[in-house]
């Protein structure tokens, strides 16, 4: 189940299916897709030589090109469609599209090709964004909001668009699974019925062979575990995404301190890059040391005796030597990147806050942690925004014991310049995933799977930082692989099993994370016999998953806004 080839797959066939020279035109939501898998030089080594968009009404006619076009089958995408042939640009059009077809988009496409230009009509099913060989994102954009007019309740578009997403990924990985989610979860719920049914109504084309044990989808709601996306992060790619944003397989770099113009922005492809592939769920420790160790090969090959002990050493070195440069410009992308999150890590203080956090996540210590946290939001250092994520974790973990100190810490931002805005978040958090939205407890058995606390190493500069925290997701997929995750709690759509499923497709509503990414990967490498994949609305960092929330209640009626100035903790 490798979600990177097939997407490559797809695209292939659409290439190779149509010789000679050709234009590819996408849309805005089928371009990160294709961008994240191929590259340019894959699609010219194909002969496509252009790659244009079909909202673009600037093209030149080309007539004596072939168009191949790959779009999702939105209204948008499809009308783009219907008024590109009704005035063709090209010779041929070879259309395709991500999911789906309906009869009528079919019949609306023959009535307009009166010049007869369309040669083929295809479906195929790459209707998600491959970040990893077994994550997936459906990327759903700042203006479609997931949540209708509460925080059990989909929004239409972004309820169509998972429906879509996720159908088309069944479709991809060639699984009619048995559906199971998370009761208390009402979105859960409804997006399992709408895949239920869908996979009813088109029955024939999930007529795949017969899997010894059915491959289950399993819907989880990230209500259920609010402390995932707040921590920070200290493997590679999870800390990028937190640090600095990975947006379709790009990092921005242009607000770096004195970065070279070849660096404003950088890709981060899996596929493409092989450091980043066999670095990706490294802790930063042992990246460093990883990245040092292809700096000091090429010292040797140039017999260079310039000191290098730490990531600001590595970066000068690359910097005063651009030979090396061109010679290795992919590690020197490294260098550069992980140069800036050094920089961060002590600028934002943030083994400090780290250490409090997984504390926070993982450890039953009231007294030492709350004496801690008081310390930090008084110290002048730790950024408003670590001081109240630490509140948030204090007070998920704290919520219902009678001795929390909620009140005092929520002064106590107040007495330290923190804004109404962010005090007021606290409250919307717990409400939106406090102890009584929550199915499970989430903090009863968080030490069962932690791998204790494992010490950084390797480079100087990089000190010790405890990474004890495991996603609540380990949880329930132990559970689920050995074949006791209870029903009462994750209940079948339709049907059911008592076989150990050796294929798990995990949808998150509400945004996966690179820290769950990492740990689906450390299972399929682990556990024999089963194959997993991780999806989600989208991929958070704590800065999205925040502003998901805070949007999301901006908008709810009055009746359930959030609780969040200082009287409503009294």
């Amino acid at each position: 189940m490798d979600l990177i080839k097939t997407v490559q797959n797809y695209i292939t066939k659409m290439v190779d299916n149509v010789s000679g020279m050709k234009v590819l035109l996408l849309d805005v939501e089928t371009t990160p897709i294709v961008s994240v898998v191929a590259t340019q030089s894959f699609l010219l080594a194909h002969e496509t030589y252009l790659v244009d968009r079909i909202d673009n009404k600037g093209r030149e006619k080309m007539k004596h090109l072939k168009c191949v076009c790959f779009l999702r089958p939105s209204h948008e995408s499809v009308q783009h469609l219907i008024e590109e042939l009704r005035d063709p640009k090209y010779g041929e059009y070879h259309l395709y599209f991500s999911n789906i077809l309906k009869k009528t988009v079919i019949e609306r496409l023959a009535e307009v090709d009166e010049n007869e230009v369309v040669r083929e009509v295809q479906e195929l099913y790459a209707d998600f964004s491959a970040i990893n060989p077994d994550l997936y994102s459906l990327n759903l954009p700042k203006h479609m909001p997931i949540y209708g007019d509460s925080p059990q309740a989909w929004e239409g578009r972004a309820f169509q668009r998972a429906v879509d997403g996720v159908m088309a990924s069944l479709l991809a990985l060639k699984k009619k699974p048995l559906i199971r989610y998370e009761k208390m979860s009402t979105m859960a719920k409804t997006l399992a019925q709408e895949i239920h049914y869908q996979i009813q109504q088109e029955n024939q084309l999930f007529e795949f062979r017969r899997a010894d044990t059915p491959p289950i989808l399993l819907i989880l709601d990230r209500r259920n575990d609010p402390v995932t996306p707040l921590l920070t992060q200290w493997t590679y790619q999870a800390m990028v995404h937190e640090m600095l944003g990975i947006h379709n397989g790009r990092v921005d770099l242009s607000s770096v301190p004195d970065i070279k113009k070849d660096l404003k922005e950088i890709v981060l492809s899996v596929d493409q890059d092989l450091f980043y592939k066999k670095n990706k769920f490294l802790n930063f420790g042992d990246l460093g040391a990883n990245i040092k160790s292809y700096v000091d090969e090429y010292q040797n090959k140039t017999k260079s005796n310039i000191k290098i002990e730490s990531v600001s050493d590595m970066k000068r070195f690359v910097e005063e030597y651009p030979e090396f440069r061109k010679l290795s410009g992919n590690v020197s992308k490294h260098v550069t990147l992980v140069g800036e999150l050094s920089r961060l890590v002590g600028e934002l203080h943030l083994l400090e806050v780290s250490e409090l956090e997984q504390s926070l996540a993982c450890n039953e210590s009231h007294a030492s942690d709350l004496k801690t946290l008081q310390k930090m939001i008084e110290n002048s250092r730790i950024s408003d925004r670590a001081k109240v994520r630490l509140v948030l974790l204090y007070a998920l973990r704290y919520e219902k014991s009678p001795n929390n100190a909620i009140t005092t810490l929520i002064e106590l931002l107040h007495r330290n310049g923190i804004s109404e805005l962010d005090i007021k978040l606290i409250g919307t958090v717990m409400q939106y995933a406090g102890a009584d939205q929550r199915q499970d407890d989430l903090f009863e058995n968080e030490n069962i799977f932690s791998r204790g606390k494992n010490v950084f190493k390797g480079l100087k500069g990089v000190e010790n930082v405890y990474t004890q925290h495991t996603p609540h997701m380990a949880n329930t997929i132990d559970q689920l692989v050995k074949g006791r995750l209870k029903e009462t709690s994750y209940p079948f759509v339709d049907g059911s099993t008592r076989d150990k499923p050796q294929d798990i497709i995990i949808f998150m509503i509400g945004g996966a994370t690179y820290e769950e990414a990492k740990l689906i990967a450390q299972l399929n490498s682990s556990i024999q016999g089963v194959r997993m994949v991780l999806g989600g609305t989208t991929i958070h960092n704590s800065d999205s998953f925040i502003n998901e929330i805070r949007e999301a209640y901006s908008r709810f009626p009055s009746s359930i806004s959030p609780y969040g100035s200082r009287s409503n903790w009294r």
